[in-house]
C-alpha cells in the first residue's frame, strides 16, 4: 500500500486525535456507570459526599457527581472483601441513620445528616489509633479520604474551590497572600 504525503498526514492527524479525544469520551462514559451500585446508593453517596463537603460560596461535592466517582473508585481500586466491607458499611450508616433520625439520609436534614458523619469520623479515628498492620481501613475513613480526592481533583474543587494555574511559574517564598484567598492548585 503505498500513501501519499498528504494522506499519510490525515491519518497522523487522526491518530493524535484520538488520544487526546479518546480518554475523554472514555471518562464521560464513566459517570454514567453504577459500577454495581443501585441508583439510591449512588444517591446516598451524593448525600454523604455533600455532607462531607457541602456547597459554600463554591459547589459541594454533589455537584461534581461524586457518588459515581466513588462507586469507581470502590469497585476498581479495592479488592472484593474490602469492597464489601465498605458497601455494608454504607447500608449501616443508612440504617443507623434511620433508626435514629427517622427517614432516609438522603432527604433528611443536614444538620442531622451531620451530627451522624461526625460520630462515624470519631469512631474511624478511634478504630486507626491501635490499628494492626495489614488491617483493613474503617469504611467511613476511605468514604472521607475518596470524597476528598473526587473533590479536589474535579474541576469545580480544582477551579473554584482552589486557585488554579494550569502552568504555575517559579517559585516565589514572598507570593502575595491575603487572609482568605484559596490555596493554589498546580
Amino acid at each position: 500500500m503505498n500513501l501519499t504525503r498528504r494522506e499519510a498526514v490525515i491519518h497522523l492527524a487522526a491518530l493524535l486525535g484520538a488520544t487526546v479525544v479518546g480518554p475523554r469520551l472514555a471518562a464521560a462514559t464513566f459517570a454514567r456507570q453504577a459500577h454495581g451500585f443501585t441508583a439510591a446508593e449512588l444517591v446516598l453517596l451524593d448525600e454523604i459526599g455533600d455532607t462531607i463537603i457541602p456547597p459554600t460560596d463554591v459547589p459541594g461535592a454533589k455537584a461534581t457527581g461524586i457518588g459515581a466517582f466513588l462507586a469507581m473508585m470502590i469497585a476498581d481500586c479495592y479488592e472484593a472483601d474490602e469492597q464489601q466491607q465498605i458497601r455494608d458499611g454504607i447500608a449501616r450508616l443508612a440504617s443507623t441513620y434511620t433508626d435514629r433520625f427517622g427517614g432516609d439520609f438522603a432527604t433528611g436534614p443536614a444538620a442531622s445528616r451531620t451530627v451522624l458523619l461526625n460520630e462515624l469520623d470519631r469512631e474511624q479515628r478511634q478504630y486507626h489509633q491501635n490499628l494492626p498492620a495489614g488491617s483493613p481501613a474503617h469504611y467511613f475513613r476511605v468514604l472521607k479520604e475518596l470524597t476528598i480526592l473526587g473533590y479536589f481533583s474535579s474541576e469545580i474543587g480544582a477551579t473554584q474551590a482552589l486557585r488554579y494555574a494550569e502552568v504555575p511559574g517559579g517559585y516565589d517564598p514572598d507570593a502575595p497572600y491575603a487572609r482568605g484567598d484559596r490555596a493554589w492548585f498546580n
